[in-house]
């Protein structure tokens, strides 16, 4: 899975005209599932996302969760993250997972984040939608879970 997480004033999505999810201070989601991701994956990556000490609480030092802040997360389905540009000036989605799978992490991830007790909106899986935000910070992580895969190298000696 990949992920991008804003840390936000306030987020919203729209869809057709209507406002389907907003939220005040938080984090907005951007969630692409790959061909490989599993329900396993996508509670890590929920972990990790309410976890992250990304608010500045009493202090200038990003020292605290969106749990710490009772704030919420607002989630988008972003398939375009596996997008493949090496070659052309077209993208490839192939290595995107295939909808029925990316639907059902997605839904697995959200589920997560709410069981974890933090209210979480989410976007309309598969639609066009305007996602509105404004970035707080700014700050802007960029989460890889193919990367947590990949052996540690050991320290220099």
């Amino acid at each position: 899975m990949k992920a991008v997480v804003q840390r936000v004033a306030y987020s919203q999505v729209i869809v057709e005209g209507e406002i389907v999810a907003t939220i005040d201070d938080g984090l907005l989601v951007l969630l692409g599932v790959g061909p490989a991701d599993d329900a396993t994956i996508a509670r890590r990556l929920a972990a990790k996302v309410v976890g992250l000490r990304v608010f500045c609480v009493n202090s200038k030092n990003m020292n605290s969760s969106v749990i710490d802040i009772g704030g919420a997360v607002l989630c988008v389905s972003q398939f375009t993250l596996f997008a493949d540009v090496r070659r052309g000036n077209r993208p490839s989605f192939s290595g995107a997972a295939n909808p029925v799978l990316a639907s059902e992490l997605y839904e697995a991830f959200c589920a997560e984040i709410a069981a974890r007790g933090v209210p979480c909106e989410r976007g309309v899986f598969g639609a066009d939608m305007e996602v509105e935000l404004l970035n707080n910070g700014p700050v802007t992580l960029l989460l890889d879970t193919a990367d947590w895969e990949r052996p540690r190298r050991a320290p220099a000696t």
